[in-house]
Formats: structure tokens, sequence, C-alpha cells
């Protein structure tokens, strides 16, 4: 593996007013006087309590605790591959590229592309709204910047960005044509119609019909390509299962027998399938 030092993502913007933010240890400040502390886990919190919605919005520090042993099992290692894929065929110009993960929860993707990402090609940014999960992400990798905010209102500039991910996460397509430049990349990972399919059929007195897949691109995007990722993987513990439950919205959504069910089991094969989407900003 060939040595490099990350390229840390440094244009950030104010989230009351939009101008420009310059670091002056250890805080971000802008013209008009406001000012962001870098916490001690090294993550900045770009979300004031004025734009919150709830005292402490996002995923809670149990969900957080969740999805990261879930995840660091390697059981969506398969749809993390497909995103570097999506991610390198997508990306022009030239690097370094600022890609940003919109909504990151613990930062599992950024990770996974900062491990495949050997030749220091990308400034990678995650962002979430929970601040449980982004100090989580935080402590896990400090070639990474890390931020509290939302994707209503991305910290940063106008035609900044080259690349944004929404994997599985709230898209805000207007934000996502504003942040990105010219040619830039949305890739979006949505569940297919089979995905946890066998834990669905447990957890639900009766499976919805499979909505159909929308192929008209927003406005202002062009829909490049799709890729269906499919894998069969098992959870072979009452524990992982637990798991994947709570960091879902499942765990709210299920019947309280169907959670019960679900309790029970000591393994479970769980089918994966997912769509990745690229859109490029026209």
């Amino acid at each position: 593996m060939s040595d490099f030092s990350p390229t840390l993502f440094e244009k950030l913007c104010c989230p009351l007013d939009g101008l420009p933010l310059t670091f002056e240890s250890p805080s971000w400040r802008c013209a008009s006087g406001h000012c962001f502390d870098t916490a001690s886990q090294g993550y900045i919190n770009l979300l004031p309590v004025q734009n919150k919605r709830s005292r402490d919005p996002g995923d809670s520090k149990e969900m957080v605790a969740a999805r990261r042993r879930y995840l660091e099992s390697g059981v969506y290692e398969p749809i993390a591959a497909g995103v570097w894929r999506a991610l390198m065929d997508g990306l022009e110009g030239e690097a370094p590229y600022a890609c940003l993960d919109a909504g990151c929860g613990e930062g599992y993707y950024p990770r996974y592309l900062r491990q495949q990402d050997q030749d220091g090609q990308l400034a990678l940014i995650g962002l979430d709204i929970s601040k449980w999960a982004v100090m989580a992400a935080a402590r896990s990798s400090s070639d990474i910047r890390w931020l509290v905010g939302s994707n209503a209102q991305l910290p940063v500039p106008d035609g900044a960005l080259d690349a944004v991910l929404c994997l599985f996460g709230f898209a805000v397509p207007e934000e996502f044509w504003r942040a990105l430049k010219p040619g830039g990349i949305w890739v979006q990972v949505e569940a297919g119609p089979e995905h946890l399919l066998e834990l669905r059929r447990i957890i639900y007195p009766t499976l919805k019909a499979d909505k159909e897949e929308n192929l008209v691109p927003p406005t202002g995007f062009s829909l490049e390509t799709t890729e269906r990722v499919r894998a069969q993987i098992r959870l072979d513990s009452q524990e992982q299962i637990a798991d994947l439950l709570l960091m879902t919205p499942h765990l709210f959504r299920a019947s309280a027998q169907g959670r019960e069910q679900a309790r029970q089991l000591t393994s479970l094969p769980v089918q994966l399938d997912v769509r990745i989407k690229v859109l490029r900003r026209l």
C-alpha cells in the first residue's frame, strides 16, 4: 500500500448565515462572529439548536452501538463494495475528490472507502444529524472530516462537492444539486424488493406490496447507472439479529408478536437486495 496523507475537506460554511468558516484553533468562525468548536473527539457540530426539530435528533446511543456491531461484522460489505465501484466509475476530473456521506451513521461506509482509497484520491466527509453517531465515527477515524449537520442544509458552499452519498438515508435532491459541482454525482442506495425479506416475513403480519422502481431522476439530474447488489448472508446469533432490528426502522414498525418471534431466533439466513443508483448533476 502506498503512503499518503489524506486530504481533509476545509470548505465549510456557517449553518446560520452560509458564510465561509475559517479555522482558528480549536474553533471554526465566520465573518459574522458565529463560532463552532471542534469537539475533543475531533468532530464539528454544525447543527445549531434552532435548526433541531427535537432535543436529541437522529439515532440514539443504543442504535449507534447496534449498527456499529452489526456492520463491523462485515455482513454488508457487498453493499460497501458496490458503493466503491459506483463512486470510482462515476467520478470525473482530477483528484482529490470531495465526497460527502449524507447520513453517515457511525461511519462504516466512509471508513470502508478510506480503506479502499490507497492512493488518497478522496477527501471524505461524514455528516449525520445524530451527535452520538458522529461522535462514534470520529473516535474511529481521524483522517475523515466528521460533521453533525442536516441533509436539508449541508454546511458546504455551492458546487463544493464531487460526490454525495445517500445510503438508505433521507435524500434532499435540491440541496444535493446545490452542493455538487456541475457533472458531480449522487450515489443513492435503496432497499430492493427482497431486502431482508426473511426477517420481514417474521416480524410483520402481512407484507406491503413492493413499490415500483422510480426511474425518473429528480430535476437537475440524469440517471446514469443502476446496479442491483444481491447476496445471501447468515446472522448466527440472537445478538446479531437484535442488532439488525435495533439499527433499522423495522423495530418500531414490527408487531409485538413479530418482535417476540425474532427474539427467539438464534440464526437466520437473510437476503441482501439493494439498488445503487448513480445520478449526475446537470
